[in-house]
C-alpha cells in the first residue's frame, strides 16, 4: 500500500479512488474573486479577507448562506477603500468546521494569506470574521502578512470547562478590534472579554467594543457595526486617523478600552 496523502488548506490529495475519472477528490480553500474591485484598480494598498462563520465540527462543505452573511461587509469595505486599492477577498473553506485540534478554518485563513502575497506581493492583510471566522481570524494573525485583526461576535472555546485557552501571542505588533453584542446568545461576549484581557497584556493595540442589547447575528445595529468596520479597517490598512471613539478605546486602559459602548448612530457624523 503506498503512502497516504493529507490535503494541506491550500492543496489537493487524492482521495480512495483517484485517477478514476468521475470520482472526487478532496475540498481546497480558495478566493473568491475581489469583491466590487473596480476595472481599472489603483495600486494595490492592502487586503481584507472576510472570513465567513462556521461550525465547532463538520465535514460538510462551506456554507452559503453563512458566506451570503458576510457580503455586506465585504463590499461597504470594497467601496470605502476602493480609491486607494484596497481589495476584499471572501476566503472559501475547505469545509464549514473547526474540527479540533485541526483549527481548519483557521488553516484556511493562513493559507488565504499567503496567497495574498503569492499574488499581490508585501502588502498588509487585514483578517475580519463573524462567529467561528472571528476565532480563525484571531488565530491565524501570526501569519507575517497580517496587520489586523476584525473579530465580529467570535466563537469561543470556555477554558472554564477544562478546554484550553485561545493563545493571544499571535496578535502582538497588530491592530486588533473586537466587536461583540451583549445579548449574543450563541457566542457568549464573556469569552471574547476575557480574551480581549489577556492580548491585551501581550499587545497594547487592542479594543473591543460591546453593542447593547444586539445578538450573536449584530442585525439589531446593523448600520453602527458596519461603520465601525469600516472606519477600524480603513484605519488599520490604509493608515487613515482612526474616528474619536476607535481612538480612545485604542488608547484607553483595561477595562474601558475593552468595554466601549458601540453608539447609537455611530457614523453618521464620521467623515464621509
Amino acid at each position: 500500500m503506498g503512502q497516504q496523502t493529507v490535503p494541506g488548506p491550500g492543496g489537493r490529495a487524492p482521495g480512495r479512488g483517484a485517477g478514476v475519472r468521475g470520482r472526487r477528490t478532496e475540498a481546497q480553500a480558495r478566493l473568491g474573486r475581489a469583491v466590487s474591485a473596480p476595472a481599472s484598480p489603483p495600486e494595490v494598498g492592502g487586503v481584507v479577507l472576510v472570513l465567513p462563520p462556521g461550525e465547532p465540527v463538520s465535514a460538510r462543505g462551506p456554507s452559503t448562506v453563512a458566506y451570503a452573511s458576510m457580503l455586506p461587509l465585504a463590499r461597504t469595505l470594497a467601496r470605502a477603500g476602493a480609491a486607494e486599492g484596497l481589495l476584499v477577498h471572501m476566503v472559501r473553506y475547505r469545509s464549514r468546521g473547526w474540527n479540533g485540534a485541526d483549527a481548519q478554518l483557521s488553516a484556511d485563513a493562513g493559507w488565504a494569506a499567503t496567497e495574498v502575497v503569492r499574488r499581490y506581493g508585501d502588502v498588509p492583510v487585514c483578517l475580519a470574521g463573524h462567529g467561528m471566522g472571528g476565532r480563525a481570524a484571531l488565530r491565524a494573525a501570526g501569519h507575517p502578512a497580517v496587520s489586523s485583526v476584525l473579530a465580529m461576535a467570535p466563537w469561543l472555546p470556555d477554558e472554564t470547562a477544562g478546554v484550553e485557552p485561545e493563545p493571544v501571542t499571535q496578535l502582538a505588533g497588530r491592530q486588533v478590534l473586537i466587536v461583540h453584542g451583549t445579548n449574543d446568545e450563541r457566542s457568549d461576549p464573556e469569552l471574547s472579554l476575557r480574551l480581549a484581557e489577556r492580548a491585551r497584556k501581550a499587545n497594547r493595540h487592542t479594543c473591543r467594543f460591546e453593542v447593547h442589547s444586539d445578538g450573536h447575528a449584530l442585525r439589531q445595529h446593523h448600520g453602527e457595526v458596519l461603520a465601525l468596520a469600516k472606519d477600524f479597517v480603513l484605519g488599520a490598512l490604509l493608515s487613515r486617523t482612526y474616528s474619536r471613539p476607535v481612538a480612545d478605546a485604542l488608547a484607553a486602559p483595561p477595562p474601558l478600552g475593552l468595554r466601549m459602548p458601540l453608539a447609537a448612530g455611530f457614523g453618521r457624523s464620521l467623515r464621509p
